[in-house]
């Protein structure tokens, strides 16, 4: 029996055994059926979209509306321009992505294309257009497959390989094997067009006559043909990874790989398992959904992989790329890591790697996906450190101690998050060593001091004020959680501390449209009022809130008056970027009442979560977490029991939580001082 013959047994189990999986799951709604791929896709909303995408893989392919805004769909939008390959999901810059766009016709490749119907969920994307055309889209990995359905007649489609979002596009090239496979690669500007990543591709379309005219190719199909097919796979690494995906998948149809996709989907949505309401418990996985689209894998199976140095390095593992780390550091990277500890050692070695082939604040020009920005990557790594997981240190100490020359100190809001940096590398390196680092980062203090005491001063509510990034003096001051301690201090005590952050909630100058505050709910555990932690995280996750601050770098006249996290395409804040699952992350932890409130170290606050029930489905022992005596109105804390002892504390340890096992939250409708006298809080003493 020959290779080939085994190989295609082997297909046939597999899709076997996904028929036999698919009717299990049959017997009751799917996870994946919970998730709404159009929530923030319309308006400037969140900036996702519903395309057909993969667990932390780069090909997603989605329609390019007419308007397209940032994510090039625009869920109200009724003219289709055409079809495209990748997009970063959620980020800010106009948008990022676009490539390899694709355009079916029936008379010429200028018609209108106009949507008349559309379904999508994870893994595939369906639609119907004007003239009687049907397109339908699934992603699988770095595979991809289209189906078009055609009335009888004249027909065809046009491949554009110049085609982006915002302008992004630096060259292609290609050619077009005798058996009719385009092999190509492609590059293009990253996220705000600072560095240039690259794409290989492979891309067959049978049964079909092809017309090169520069980066455009015109695909020639029969009149009798009436249904056609594109199959296309990336590859990070290089043209024969693309081509071999290609081939390993080829005889995979639209609905085979829809099929895979979703059990793949299935697999990650269902490492946490909540219960409670219906219409919440949808609006979580459609959350959950967006913290798993980056970043993306691009190490190929036989564990070859391009760093941001350009060449071609090995690893056991996987390696993964395509970062938001300024964005997502304090939220869906610590998400990762608490739903999926057997991945993260990777995703930890891939930050890592940075270190040793080249890491800049955001893109160079060899980067192997799109990406948008690295700082605090030193942090993550710290807190990656303390979990337990594997970084080889020693291999990139000089290239931590030469980013810390790039901090920049000469802005306020820069000044704390260097400072913040220099407390990671202080706990990065050994005793005689990091007194110099813990030094530096105790400077924030005098920064502190002049910049952000006084409120008094009339810029303290300006966006942008002293030349800060995309925030104001009252949201940025919070942000030193490395030492919450020695912040008090600076306030002038629990008491102090406590009026101040009821001035700055109750009176509307938090912003959540992005994410220089938005760790600052959890400096209620150290003030005079901890229960208030409580009720605010969740004030915030489902409660009608009054939002002034703006992504445009405004204060609005008119305040933003509604819930923040909605179901729906209009969801989120005006001008709220989801920032690669940073939001949707925040929810997640909300939910299941945890939040960590400094990344670098394994601690975690406890709310009362958002569903009666939640399971982490770990490896040795699921972790389960449970409330009594839920409510709505019950947001606060009377007490906790972990294992069926009494824990006597609103904290919990990740090392804990890694065990597995059954921590009660037992939830009271009015402010109780439970645990109130053993807070962990950070110091610098």
């Amino acid at each position: 029996m020959n290779f080939s013959t085994l190989k295609e047994i082997f297909t046939k189990l597999f899709l076997c055994s996904i028929c036999i999986l698919s009717f299990g799951y049959s017997q009751a709604q799917q996870l994946t059926e919970k998730v709404n791929v159009f929530l923030g896709s319309s308006g400037d909303h969140g900036q996702l979209s519903p395309a057909a995408s993969s667990p932390f893989h780069q090909l997603s392919i989605a329609p390019q509306t007419y308007p397209n805004l940032h994510m090039g769909y625009e869920h109200y939008a009724k003219e289709i321009l055409g079809f495209t390959h990748n997009r970063f999901e959620g980020v800010g810059c106009q948008g990022s992505g676009g490539l390899i766009f694709v355009k079916p016709y029936l008379t010429n490749p200028e018609e209108k294309l106009v949507k008349e119907t559309e379904i999508a969920g994870p893994g595939f994307y369906e639609i119907g257009l004007r003239g009687n055309m049907q397109a339908k889209f699934a992603v699988d990995g770095n595979f991809g497959t289209h189906e078009y359905f055609f009335p009888k007649g004249k027909k065809g489609l046009l491949i554009d390989f110049e085609h982006s979002f915002n302008r992004a596009f630096v060259s292609n090239e290609y050619e077009i094997s005798p058996d009719g496979i385009i092999l190509g690669k492609i590059r293009s500007k990253t996220t705000c067009h600072v560095g240039v990543y690259t794409i290989y591709y492979a891309i067959s379309i049978p049964n079909a006559e092809l017309k090169k005219s520069g980066n455009r190719i015109e695909v020639i199909l029969s009149e009798n043909q009436e249904k056609a097919e594109l199959k296309i796979a990336f590859s990070s690494v290089d043209k024969s990874y693309a081509l071999a995906t290609l081939t390993e998948n080829s005889k995979l149809d639209y609905a085979q790989v829809k099929s895979k996709s979703t059990l793949i989907w299935e697999n990650f949505l269902s490492h946490i398992v909540v219960k409670g309401d219906p219409e919440r418990e949808n609006l979580f996985y459609s959350l959950l959904y967006r913290t798993l689209q980056s970043p993306y894998q691009t190490s190929e199976p036989d564990g070859n992989y391009r760093g941001t140095d350009g060449q071609i390095h090995q690893t056991k593992g996987k390696r993964y790329h395509g970062w938001a780390i300024w964005d997502n550091y304090k939220t869906q990277l610590p998400l990762l890591e608490l739903a999926y500890p057997s991945l993260y050692q990777d995703v930890a070695s891939s930050i890592s790697d940075l270190y040793k082939y080249g890491k800049y604040d955001f893109a160079g020009q060899n980067e192997p996906a799109n990406s948008v920005r690295t700082e605090h990557a030193a942090v993550v790594l710290l807190d990656a450190k303390k979990k337990g997981y594997d970084i080889d240190f020693k291999s990139i100490r000089d290239s931590l101690i030469r980013d810390t020359a790039r901090f920049d100190w000469a802005k306020p809001d820069k000044y704390l998050e260097a400072a913040y940096d220099m407390w990671a590398m202080g706990n990065l390196f050994p005793a005689g060593e990091s007194e110099n680092y813990f030094s530096k980062s105790k400077t924030y203090a005098s920064i502190w001091n002049k910049e952000f005491k006084d409120l008094t001063r009339s810029d303290v509510d300006r966006m942008s004020a002293r030349n800060m990034y995309q925030g104001t003096i009252r949201q940025y001051r919070w942000n030193v959680p490395f030492d919450m301690e020695g912040l008090r201090n600076l306030i002038g005590g629990k008491d102090a501390l406590s009026e101040q952050l009821d001035e700055f909630f109750d009176k509307q100058y938090f912003n959540r449209a992005n994410e220089p505050d938005i760790q600052s709910p959890v400096l209620y555990y150290a003030s005079s009022k901890p229960w208030r932690y409580q009720s605010l995280v969740q004030e915030l996750a489902v409660d009608t809130v009054i939002q002034y601050y703006f992504n445009d770098n405004s204060r609005g006249i008119g305040p933003h008056i509604d819930r923040i996290y909605k179901n729906e395409p209009k969801a989120f804040v005006r001008t709220m970027d989801d920032d690669a699952g940073a939001m949707s992350a925040w929810f997640i932890f909300t939910s299941i009442g945890l939040h960590q409130p400094l990344i670098g170290e394994p601690i975690y606050y406890l709310n009362v979560p958002l569903f009666e029930e939640i399971t982490f489905q770990y490896e040795k022992k699921p972790l389960h977490i449970v409330v009594k005596n839920f409510d709505a109105q019950h947001r606060y804390i009377k007490s906790v029991k972990w294992n069926g002892k009494d824990l006597g504390r609103v904290w919990v340890k990740r090392e804990e939580l890694a065990k597995g096992g059954e921590l009660i939250i037992e939830a009271s409708p009015q402010p109780t001082d439970y645990g109130a006298d053993s807070i962990w809080i950070s110091s610098m003493k």
